[in-house]
Formats: C-alpha cells, sequence, structure tokens
C-alpha cells in the first residue's frame, strides 16, 4: 500500500498549491509556508543530528532552497494563473493525456477483445450509471463547501478522480505492488499526478483535492486484490486492461480540449472484462475439447 499512500499524498500537496494558486497566495500564505519549511528543516536537522541519519548541513541546505523555491513561486504565482494561461496549460496536459493514451492502446493483443470490452463495459456501466454517481459525488463536495451554481469542485473532482485512476499507470502500478512488491511504477506515477493536480487544482479548485480519495480506494484496492487475482492476470491480461484503460485515456484527453465530451466513467468497466474473459475462455475451450 505504501505506493498508494505516497501517491495519494502527493495529489494532496500539489492540490493544496494549486488551490492557492487558484486563490492567489497572499503575503500572509507565503510567510505562512516560509515558517512551515523552516521549521520542518529545523526539526530534520535536529533529528539527523541525534540519529546520524543525515547530515545537518544537507538538511539546513535543502531547508533553505526550499524556503526560497516557495518564496520564488509565490511572488511569481501570488495573484493566481489567468484564464489565457489556464487554458493554454490545459490544452498542453490536454494533448499530452491524448498521447499517453495512444501508447497505451497500442499494447493490446487482441483488438477484437478491446472493443468487445468497451461495448459490454459501456453497457454496464450505463445500466449502473457510474458517470452521473461520480457527479454525484462531485455535486455533494460542491453543496458541503456551498459552492455556486457555476462551481467548478464537481468538474474538478469528477476530472482528476478520472485521469488519475483511468491511467494504465494506476492499473499495472498496483497490480506490481499486490504481486511483486514493486512500487517503482507508483512512485513515477506519484511524480506526474502531484504535478498536474497543480495545474488541474490551480483550474478547478478545491475539485480536485478530493480526487485523492479516490486514488486511494481504487489503487488500494486493486492492490489487495492483486495477490488474489494473480492466476488470471498474466501479461496478455494486463496487456489488455492497459490498452482498454489508454483508450479511455484518450476520450479523457479529448474531453479537456473541448472536441467532445465523452462519458468515461460510463466505460470504467470495460477495463475489467478481460480478467473475466481469459478464464471463461479457457473453461469454454476445456469444456469444447472434453465433449466426444
Amino acid at each position: 500500500m505504501w505506493g498508494t499512500i505516497v501517491n495519494t499524498a502527493a495529489i494532496l500537496i500539489g492540490s493544496l498549491l494549486g488551490v492557492l494558486i487558484y486563490k492567489g497566495i497572499s503575503r500572509k500564505v507565503l510567510l505562512t509556508g516560509v515558517a512551515v519549511l523552516a521549521l520542518l528543516s529545523a526539526a530534520i536537522t535536529v533529528i539527523g543530528r541525534f540519529t546520524n541519519s543525515i547530515h545537518p548541513f544537507t538538511a539546513l541546505t535543502a531547508g533553505a532552497s526550499a524556503c526560497l523555491l516557495w518564496l520564488i513561486i509565490g511572488i511569481l504565482l501570488r495573484n493566481g494563473l489567468s484564464e489565457a494561461y489556464s487554458n493554454i496549460i490545459m490544452q498542453g496536459i490536454g494533448l499530452a493525456v491524448v498521447v499517453i493514451g495512444i501508447i497505451s492502446s497500442l499494447e493490446t493483443r487482441n483488438m477484437v477483445l478491446v472493443i468487445i470490452s468497451l461495448v459490454l463495459g459501456g453497457l454496464i456501466g450505463q445500466a449502473l450509471g457510474i458517470e452521473k454517481r461520480l457527479d454525484a459525488l462531485g455535486m455533494i463536495a460542491q453543496k458541503k463547501l456551498k459552492g455556486g451554481e457555476h462551481s467548478t469542485v464537481s468538474q474538478g473532482f469528477v476530472s482528476a478522480s478520472l485521469i488519475f485512476c483511468v491511467g494504465a499507470m494506476a492499473i499495472v502500478g498496483s497490480l506490481e505492488a499486490g504481486l511483486m512488491g514493486n512500487y517503482l511504477t507508483l512512485y513515477a506515477k506519484s511524480m506526474l499526478d502531484g504535478i498536474t493536480s497543480i495545474v488541474l487544482a490551480s483550474t478547478f479548485g478545491v475539485g480536485v483535492l478530493f480526487s485523492a480519495l479516490s486514488v486511494f480506494v481504487y489503487q488500494g484496492a486493486i492492490t489487495l486484490a492483486a495477490g488474489f487475482l494473480s492466476p488470471y492476470l498474466s501479461d496478455v491480461v494486463v496487456a489488455e486492461m492497459t490498452a482498454i484503460g489508454g483508450i479511455l485515456i484518450i476520450g479523457i484527453g479529448l474531453s479537456m480540449l473541448n472536441v467532445r465530451k465523452f462519458n468515461i466513467g460510463n466505460l470504467l468497466p470495460a477495463i475489467f472484462i478481460p480478467p473475466v474473459y481469459f478464464p471463461l475462455a479457457g473453461l469454454i475451450r476445456q469444456l469444447l475439447e472434453s465433449l466426444p
């Protein structure tokens, strides 16, 4: 679970910084940040001195650098991002998301299975109303925060949850963590998500913050369940799940670019069709071979 915990923490930290940018970094917030970083640096220095785990000079240098970096970021972004800058950043991320999706989608070895999975998954998702339920969760958070009618809390929550959860890295990383105890993929994803959450929160506001819960539950569930599903999660299964996730990522990117609004939430069950298909196909094959 460590990979998921680190990923969740990265999103929380990135979202908080993004919200500060969204609201505008005041002088009080700027000075408070410096004070917190200075205290943290001092604490690490003292702990490192007594435990010999880190050289005091290294801790002080890192703390001073962090304070300086925070001041530079705060001064540059203290008035928040203008709409023009937010739009161009979102366009850049949208294009990058499309490219990531295309790369992941090429992992498939059975395009027919991908199509069948998307169709069946879409039917299941539509019947369950997953997209509406995700929107409803965002609206609850919006009401709790007393957002206005045009508040972006719901949009930020749903968009960020889908971006962070649907990706191939979320699936593969969680499977690696659960099956092999390898957290490298999730650590890499944490860095990407941390940067992305800053940009998303600076555009959509506090709604992105709540997506950390979605990531924790989603990736944590996959990690814990991976051990039980290991007999069915071969390289072929993971490849097809990755490809389907990549196609959904393409849809997210196109939605971010306002090309068209896709109900990606209703297509989420498609990712879990391959783990059911392969053992079922094997069972049917055995039954057919056993017939006289």
